[in-house]
């Protein structure tokens, strides 16, 4: 059993630790460790903190505009639950594996405001290598000068999937300024016909050994087509030509969508949650 006094904040000092960790769980840790091999551990730069238990960071744990728990036992999660509180929720939502997610939501749902929402069956999937399906030779990163035909794309996938829209509260500056980062990244994919989208995804993070491809999204009058198989094929074959493991994760209620996945070759490797605020 692991005897914990507390989550201590970890600082550039501990990077080569923090890697090791991040890089025994590479699919799962995929959005920190990107952040963390661009911006290293100054929370700053990094954009939220890293917390440890442990000397040898048995526990870890990131808390930013997502609270996101990498591993640890339960004594662990009950000690990022204790620092949590003490700072006050400050993000959006939980996210990452279930078996750490639900615990710590269980901790810290009495003293938060209820969550939004509880989704607590994420298939965590991934595709080693090339899809096993043809990829849409017309699905292609969007340009830079495109963003404002690929916006509203995106905010019509963020509604339908999250129920909020992300225009709310500063009428879309800051959502906008994100996906124009992904634009200009080379990070976002789409289908464009008559100069609308009728497919869209993005590499949401971009670690050095694997993608994770989110927001995919098929025009309503377009679903049912095959668009999302194809489309979804062609983001996860330019990862693979890059060298990069695909990975998502999926509602476990939204089986068309598992379907989607299954034909294109991804595989279930664990179970994510998301507690939506």
């Amino acid at each position: 059993m692991l005897r914990v006094a507390g989550a201590r904040l970890l600082d550039d000092r501990d990077r080569g630790g923090v890697r090791a960790a991040l890089d025994a769980d590479p699919v799962a840790a995929c959005m920190v460790a990107a952040r963390v091999e661009i911006a290293g551990l100054d929370p700053w730069r990094l954009g939220g903190e890293l917390w440890a238990v442990g000397s040898r960071m048995e526990g870890l744990c990131f808390s930013g505009a997502n609270l996101v728990p990498l591993r640890g036992e339960r004594s662990a999660i009950r000690a990022f639950a204790d620092r949590a509180r003490r700072h006050g929720r400050a993000c959006s939502s939980l996210v990452g594996r279930a078996e750490l997610v639900l615990p710590l939501w269980e901790d810290l749902a009495p003293g938060w405001a209820p969550a939004r929402e509880v989704r607590a069956d994420q298939p965590l999937m991934v595709l080693v290598g090339p899809p096993t399906v043809r990829p849409d030779p017309q699905v292609r990163p969007v340009r830079i000068e495109e963003l404002d035909r690929y916006l509203p794309a995106a905010v019509a996938m963020f509604t339908e999937e999250v129920g909020i829209d992300p225009r709310a509260g500063d009428g879309g500056a800051g959502y906008r300024a994100r996906v124009a980062e992904l634009v200009s990244a080379g990070r976002a994919f789409a289908r464009f016909e008559d100069g609308e989208v009728v497919f869209k995804a993005e590499i949401g993070a971009l670690s050095s050994r694997v993608g994770q491809i989110q927001g995919v999204w098929v025009h309503p009058n377009r679903r049912g087509q095959g668009l999302g198989i194809l489309g979804t094929a062609a983001v996860a074959e330019r990862l693979a030509a890059i060298g990069k493991i695909s990975s998502l994760y999926v509602n476990g209620f939204n089986h068309r969508a598992r379907s989607t996945y299954d034909r294109i070759g991804f595989q279930q490797v664990a179970s994510f949650a998301t507690v939506l605020f």
